[in-house]
């Protein structure tokens, strides 16, 4: 079914679950548009937590008790419904880490340093998130590997006649976001999972800003290492999801250690547990796994495909309202499949700091400053961006409250 004729999603229904989004300040209520940050977190997801700590409290895999059992299985189906949401192939390539940051570095730390040497290539893209960029960045000071940058052309896409260029048998890492979140760019990864395949790299892939509104299948996309945070996705904070492939993670040494992650202890030598467990050291994130199964139970009831209609239709609504005022510049791809649920943009002599207070005062919540990529901001030529990011509870009408914001801002810096 094309998305033209997808049912639309019931938005003042899906309202009715977030009590957040009846709040007021100052008499105005709240319009909240900082979704690429974070979510709000709907009734249902809220409850399945409050279940589990009522009725099944106790920490996993530790206990031969009823509550240990109960909690071990939540969370050991937590891990079986992320793999089955992504097309995974099984718990055993689910690994929960705290949030996207940690799953890179999780990958760092266990194949970079291990891996990596003098001569080797880490092409990233030059949108990346500081959780890639940062983290590569290190490794390769580190282990004497080299980085290389795809770069993003004048309409906020990857180049990726640069990216051929790039990629080669000297390349060990392909790393990139899925969707841009500060251009909203939605990248071919498939294709350059490809790329990096042909030359013998490995791909990981950052889904932080694409898992949460639109399917998302790993195994279409081949990558290696995929990464997504519950808090962008309708859950909780506190829990993030590594996918890898299971003969690689196999392969992988843990750079955590501690209890639960272990198969034998001696005073002399230690050995792992099975997938996923080796990579989850100490006591996981229960309460957040049985959220993260209650948020994708929640999308999935939604439907993804009309997730994604929505936020696409509000991206395309805000971008088109943007460019119609004149003296707004908008950074990334016009719309359409390409473009993800969220617009960075500036108005004319306004920092965006300033303007993000202004939009305060009228209670729109948006982000302000470089979004995690300083080093895009520099390509763009601008010390920071406004940047409104949309998700199922927004409206047409919240777009019009924040463009209608702009000539607050406009009569106080004239």
């Amino acid at each position: 079914m094309s998305q033209q004729n997808l049912e639309p999603l019931d938005v003042e229904a899906i309202r009715e679950e977030f009590p957040i989004l009846e709040r007021e300040f100052d008499g105005q209520q709240v319009v909240y548009l900082d979704n690429a940050a974070t979510t709000q977190t709907p009734d249902p997801v809220v409850d399945a937590m409050s279940d589990y700590y009522r009725e099944s409290n106790a920490n996993v895999h530790r206990g031969i008790h009823h509550l240990s059992q109960e909690a071990s299985v939540a969370y050991e189906e937590a891990h079986d419904r992320v793999a089955e949401f992504i097309g995974a192939d099984g718990r055993e390539e689910v690994i929960f880490t705290k949030n996207t940051t940690e799953s890179e570095n999780l990958i760092a730390y266990s194949w970079g340093l291990n891996e990596l040497e003098s001569g080797d290539d880490v092409v990233l893209t030059e949108m990346e998130h500081h959780a890639s960029l940062v983290t590569w960045q290190q490794i390769a000071k580190r282990t004497g590997a080299n980085v290389e940058y795809i770069r993003v052309d004048e309409t906020g896409r990857l180049d990726m006649d640069h990216a051929r260029e790039l990629i080669s048998d000297d390349t060990a890492l392909v790393s990139a976001v899925h969707v841009s979140n500060t251009l909203g760019t939605v990248n071919p990864v498939s294709e350059l999972t490809d790329l990096a395949h042909e030359h013998g790299a490995l791909s990981f892939i950052d889904g932080a800003q694409a898992v949460p509104n639109r399917p998302v299948d790993v195994g279409e996309i081949d990558a290696d290492f995929y990464a997504f945070s519950g808090h962008k996705m309708a859950g909780p904070t506190g829990i993030g999801v590594l996918y890898g492939k299971q003969s690689l993670l196999e392969d992988l040494e843990p750079y955590l250690y501690g209890g639960g992650m272990i198969r034998k202890v001696t005073f002399e030598d230690s050995s792992w547990g099975d997938l996923p467990w080796k990579f989850e050291p100490g006591t996981p994130p229960i309460a957040e796994a049985v959220g993260l199964h209650a948020a994708i139970d929640w999308l999935e009831e939604l439907g993804m495909e009309r997730v994604q209609a929505h936020e696409e239709e509000l991206a395309a609504y805000a971008y088109d309202q943007l460019a119609a005022e004149g003296d707004v510049e908008i950074y990334g791809p016009e719309g359409g499949p390409d473009r993800g649920g969220l617009v960075s943009f500036n108005l004319e002599g306004v920092h965006a700091h300033d303007l993000t207070s202004i939009l305060n005062d009228h209670t729109v919540a948006v982000r302000a400053g470089d979004h995690c990529t300083q080093p895009l901001h520099d390509k763009l030529g601008v010390p920071a961006s406004t940047r409104a990011s949309f998700y199922v509870y927004n409206t047409r009408e919240e777009v019009d409250k924040l463009i209608a914001a702009l000539d607050d801002a406009r009569a106080l810096f004239a």
